[in-house]
């Protein structure tokens, strides 16, 4: 971001935050300060609303920060009483159904160094227990019907399971994600691994909150930029 463009930005902050109280500005602070794109998640063509907005409310319940959304057949869509309007709070990347959709979401991840590990229920793959913290790692979902595409699989770094002992092969997608996410996101926490957000990103992220914090605040932000540069 230039500098002109982050000198606006703090401006701006300073302008809305006159609309929130200082106990919802701590609030918005004190939750930034355990967010972490050290984890993130990928979904792949879920399509129960319902499954999909207990994994976002997951999500944030971890302090998740990133979910990305691969959409084939079924376009993405959360349900707010469930989710309990995570959704507003995350930042969701998503993928509309192409050719490439898959080995382009995955080739973004990889650019970010992330390791990709497809979530598969086979005996013989390492488990969530054996994946080192200190590597930045993104956790591929499939649907409960049909699991991972081969494309995604194929594109993946490894796969991981989940230990089971009973006669039911695999958990559902919502379970799977919340005992990934519970044992991953607590390693992390206890290690010394920096998986904090960056300052810079902090800022971004408070921004965004911000605005979805105050009512009409595009309006108000552009009351306040037409203010600092008046038309002649």
């Amino acid at each position: 971001m230039k500098i002109e463009e982050r000198d606006l930005r703090e401006k701006i902050v300073k302008y809305l935050e006159q609309f929130v109280t200082e106990s919802r500005q701590e609030r918005l602070s004190e939750i930034l300060k355990n967010r972490t794109r050290h984890i993130t998640v990928v979904l792949e063509d879920l399509f129960q609303a319902q499954n999909i907005s207990a994994v976002l409310r997951t999500c944030d319940c971890y302090g998740i920060q990133d979910v990305h959304v691969i959409q084939h057949r079924n376009e993405f869509e959360a349900n707010k009483e469930i989710s309990m309007g995570a959704d507003k709070w995350l930042s969701i990347h998503e993928y509309p159904h192409s050719e490439h959709n898959v080995k382009d979401c995955i080739d973004k991840l990889h650019e970010q160094g992330y390791w990709v590990a497809a979530t598969l229920p086979d005996e013989k793959k390492r488990t969530i227990f054996d994946l080192p913290v200190e590597q930045k790692t993104a956790f591929l979902f499939g649907t409960e019907l049909t699991g991972l595409s081969e494309e995604a699989i194929k594109y993946a770094d490894g796969n991981v399971l989940i230990p089971m002992y009973g006669f039911t092969e695999s958990f559902n997608i919502s379970n799977s994600a919340a005992i990934i996410l519970s044992h991953f996101s607590e390693k992390m926490r206890h290690s010394d691994v920096h998986w904090q957000l960056s300052d810079e990103e902090k800022e971004e992220i408070y921004f965004d909150w911000l605005q979805k914090s105050v009512k009409n605040s595009e309006g108000l932000i552009d009351y306040y930029v037409n203010q600092l540069n008046p038309k002649p």
